[in-house]
């Protein structure tokens, strides 16, 4: 085996999965610039020998990818092209003693709250002082804000509290710093993430304390935007919408996942909610913000879940029309309740099932956008491509909703990073176009 010890040590941090592993590495590669690390977020350059794989184990197919990644950057230590391969995160937390078996030729594996282990493993202090720094991997105007970590949640279909542990919250104090931290570096909009967003304060305040935080947190100089992702319907702190009615900068937007209508299939998810609490949920987010964008999620194929089920949710998204929906096939993941069950859905008909809700989603996002035609947005641009600027409006969280593409020309010149006025002149499914008008 090749090797190049003389070449100082540059670290490349690849993440797999969601925004919240994103925060995770961001904060990983803060710790490491500090302690005089060269490191780089998915560096397209062959020239790291130390690579960190933070790996995702929430469905089968994230596990694969992970494994995939895992055994590619294994074959390169194996070429001589790198000298250390380390692995982090939720799949490593899980299934740590079954990856040490299998993939030996790894460095080492860290569960997902290890990061000073990491560090001492590198050689590097854990600097206490930077708690809440990081290196943003998004563009600089945007980033993912983790409000807690872990979930008390005992929805039957979920690994995350086996590889996240119990909920702990961050407190108010901590996160208002991290925010101002943030904002003087740029940071415009913050996007509140978490494994449920409405457990927030349970533990060290004893009671649910998310509409203070965010009222707290939109004070600070500089946000203009705050966006809430992953809220759970059941107890959900309806004072939030009055934060949200009273701060301008609190976007009219939520995210929040269903995962399902009927109420056999609720009940079996243990989602301690009924079909009646999650459709007056809704209707009271509402009737108390007009226009607020929500998003959901879906999963198709649960144990259990038969055509009358499943033609109950297609009526449901139809009458209800979401403004954002997505929609996941069942993962059978073992040592989670539902796993107890019979994966009696075949992998054919769940797709099956997926793709008729998207069928009406896109049908119900089409007429969305075609009722926003004539009128003006503030939009945030976040890139320049193929001769488009792309924005988003307040009601579009990055990624995984609506974008707004300007054509590029003198007229219509927009500076990424920064708000403009645009008005809608046509639209498709999943996009809007527009001209800025100032």
């Amino acid at each position: 085996m090749k090797t190049r010890t003389t070449r100082k040590n540059k670290v490349n941090v690849v993440t797999l999965g969601c925004s919240k592993n994103l925060v995770d590495s961001e904060v990983l590669m803060g710790q490491l610039k500090a302690n005089n690390f060269s490191v780089e977020h998915e560096s397209k350059n062959d020239d790291h020998n130390i690579v960190i794989i933070n790996t995702c184990g929430f469905v089968e197919s994230a596990k694969q990818e992970s494994i995939d990644t895992i055994l590619r950057y294994v074959q390169a230590k194996r070429d001589g092209d790198i000298e250390k391969v380390y692995v982090t995160g939720c799949l490593s937390e899980r299934y740590k003693a079954d990856l040490e078996k299998e993939i030996p030729l790894v460095d080492a594996y860290f569960g997902t709250r290890e990061l000073p282990k990491i560090l001492k493993t590198l050689k590097a202090d854990y600097k206490h002082e930077l708690v809440g720094e990081r290196l943003l991997t998004t563009p600089n105007h945007y980033a993912y804000f983790k409000i807690s970590e872990g979930c008390d949640r005992p929805c039957s279909f979920c690994a995350i509290p086996l590889m996240r542990g119990g909920h702990i919250s961050v407190s108010k104090e901590d996160l208002v710093e991290r925010a101002k931290k943030l904002a003087a570096n740029g940071t415009r909009e913050l996007l509140f993430i978490a494994q449920d967003l409405t457990y927030y304060g349970l533990d060290i305040y004893k009671k649910r304390e998310l509409a203070d935080l965010i009222d707290r947190v939109s004070d600070v100089n500089g946000i203009d935007w705050i966006r809430l992702h992953y809220a759970f319907p059941s107890g959900f702190p309806m004072e939030v919408l009055d934060v949200m009615k009273n701060k301008a900068n609190v976007c009219n937007y939520l995210d929040m996942p269903l995962q399902h209508i009927s109420d056999n299939m609720l009940q079996s998810m243990r989602r301690g909610i009924t079909k009646q609490k999650t459709i007056d949920v809704v209707n009271k987010i509402r009737d108390t913000v007009p226009g607020i964008a929500i998003r959901t999620t879906l999963i198709a194929g649960y144990p259990g879940e038969t055509e009358k089920d499943h033609e109950e949710m297609l009526k449901w998204v139809e009458d209800t029309k979401f403004d954002r929906l997505g929609i996941f096939t069942y993962s059978h993941e073992e040592n989670t309740h539902a796993f107890n069950l019979k994966d009696d859905v075949s992998e054919k008909i769940k797709k099956k099932r997926a793709d008729a809700v998207m069928a009406i989603q896109q049908e119900i996002s089409f007429s969305h956008n075609q009722q926003k035609i004539g009128n003006t947005y503030n939009v945030l641009f976040d890139r320049k491509e193929g001769g488009y600027f792309v924005g988003r409006t307040e009601f579009d969280s990055p990624d995984v909703d609506n974008e707004v593409l300007v054509k590029a020309t003198n007229e219509n010149y927009a500076r990424l990073g920064d708000f403009a006025k645009v008005k809608i002149s046509s639209a498709t499914d999943f996009d809007l176009y527009g001209e800025i008008t100032s």
